[in-house]
């Protein structure tokens, strides 16, 4: 299994360079040369399956040419472990053909943790094989930094610096990253918004003496490792609901296009996935894609659910390749044409065969709070404001009673305390293992959003590159 960037001029490389390179030399993002395919048989064999035996199933083709068999078993019981439901990643029926599957029961309560649990093991995995250390260096825009910090807090082989932009996220999500005290965590807050601290990362692996001085990789999205590891809950969740005799459709509330790209690739590989429903907040550049076709920049405006106020979908440049031909020239056209004018022009074309497999719908912070309440009421499930979009969406969109359509739950209510009481008049109780999260201790640094400062930041608190 080969590696290609979507912009075409870096070298292909194998799953282990992919996993530490993180983003491709050359800007773009890395993808399979060749979607590797689950048999029918293979998809109805995962049923009544362990969550860690499916992942393994799912993810072998991935890796099989890097990692010895045994050792990628072993490293992906050892991800699940800690999760707080023997499912791991549950469904609960809300209507006749309405699941949830909840995806919030790893250590940081969101579904982040699915796969950076396992790509933390990865990094260490390969890195002591190889006898190097790391520089890993990720923004956030709230779930992604805490799930990164505590799949790399105290290991040796990585220093892990994360970006959230100041003021714009949750508390409880600033906390599970400031609390985090260990010598290789950074927890960086930038004058701000996500796109801005999303646009530092890019610029920092884009320096190459820095690339080399610090040996900088990435857990953002925009590592491959993370899509892959996304897709196993994809395949599990349709395989429980009777795939592959049954088509299934999915909802996914998103602002960077990584969560649902990844139920792409299971469609990629084979899996029946009927049509996906994208859940935009009012930072809505998705949804006003599918429906006009011109992606086009906005103003970031702040909203009950943070982790998708993104108005630069990274991502989605992954699809564009496809839509593309897989021409890595025209995507570099097209992105280095967006980035100069805020604006790409998809073309009918390209409009209509991504309406063939893609739904969308734009919910608000009034339809975000009248969601949480009305599943309350009808159901008395608790939901975060995310999981709240992503259930609109799903009810918005027309759908077969004949197609079961599950809404994925990326968070734990507590996460979103505020939210959820102002529309149910309940608090929800943080878990256990989080109680005193309120109390404890924070370290961070307030940087401005400059390059520079960043930069120096950076090189002054990173150990020393064992190995390039």
């Amino acid at each position: 299994m080969k590696y290609q960037s979507t912009r075409g001029r870096a070298l292909a490389l194998d799953f282990e360079d992919v996993l530490v390179t993180g983003l491709a030399t050359d800007g773009g993002l890395y993808v399979p040369t060749e979607w590797p395919k689950l048999t029918a048989e293979t998809i109805a064999g995962l049923a009544g399956k362990s969550y860690a035996e499916a992942a393994q199933t799912v993810m072998w083709p991935f890796v099989s040419e890097s990692i010895d068999r045994a050792a990628f078993a072993a490293i992906i019981e050892d991800s699940y472990v800690g999760f707080d439901h023997q499912a791991v990643a549950p469904l609960k029926q809300l209507d006749s053909d309405l699941w949830l599957m909840e995806l919030f029961h790893g250590p940081t309560m969101a579904f982040k943790d699915y796969a950076l649990q396992l790509v933390g093991r990865l990094f260490d995995h390969v890195l002591a094989k190889r006898g190097e250390r790391r520089t890993i260096i990720g923004a956030t825009s709230g779930d992604t930094g805490s799930a990164a910090i505590e799949a790399c807090r105290g290991r040796e082989s990585v220093d892990i610096f994360i970006l959230h932009p100041q003021g714009r996220v949750s508390e409880v999500q600033r906390r599970q990253m400031t609390t985090v005290i260990e010598p290789n965590v950074h927890n960086i807050a930038i004058e701000g918004s996500f796109d801005d601290c999303q646009d530092l990362v890019k610029a920092m692996f884009a320096d190459t003496a820095l690339r080399r001085d610090v040996g900088l990789s990435a857990v953002n999205s925009i590592n491959w490792a993370r899509i892959m590891a996304q897709i196993v809950y994809y395949v599990t969740a349709a395989a429980a609901l009777g795939a592959p005799q049954r088509p299934v459709a999915f909802a996914v509330p998103t602002g960077n296009f990584g969560n649902i790209y990844a139920a792409y690739a299971a469609r990629e590989m084979g899996l029946p996935v009927a049509r996906l429903v994208i859940g935009s907040n009012t930072n809505d550049i998705l949804t006003r894609t599918l429906t006009t076709g011109l992606m086009q920049i906005d103003k970031v405006v702040p909203t009950l659910s943070p982790s998708m106020d993104i108005q630069v979908s990274s991502n989605f440049e992954r699809l564009i390749f496809d839509l593309l031909d897989r021409d890595g020239s025209a995507v570099t056209a097209a992105m280095d044409a967006f980035r100069e004018t805020g604006r790409l022009d998809l073309g009918a074309d390209r409009v209509g065969h991504m309406r063939s497999l893609f739904d969308a719908a734009r919910v608000d912070d009034d339809g975000t709070l009248a969601t949480i309440h009305d599943m309350y009421r009808t159901t008395g499930e608790l939901i975060d404001p995310h999981s709240a979009v992503g259930i609109a969406a799903a009810c918005a969109v027309e759908r077969s009673s004949e197609v079961p359509l599950v809404s994925l739950a990326c968070a734990h209510p507590a996460k979103f305390p505020d939210a959820v009481e102002k529309a149910t008049g309940v608090r929800p109780p943080l878990p256990e293992r989080h109680a005193d999260l309120l109390e404890r201790e924070e370290a961070f640094t307030v940087l401005p959003n400059d390059l520079g400062a960043v930069t120096r930041f950076v090189r002054d608190a990173a150990r020393t590159v064992q190995a390039a």
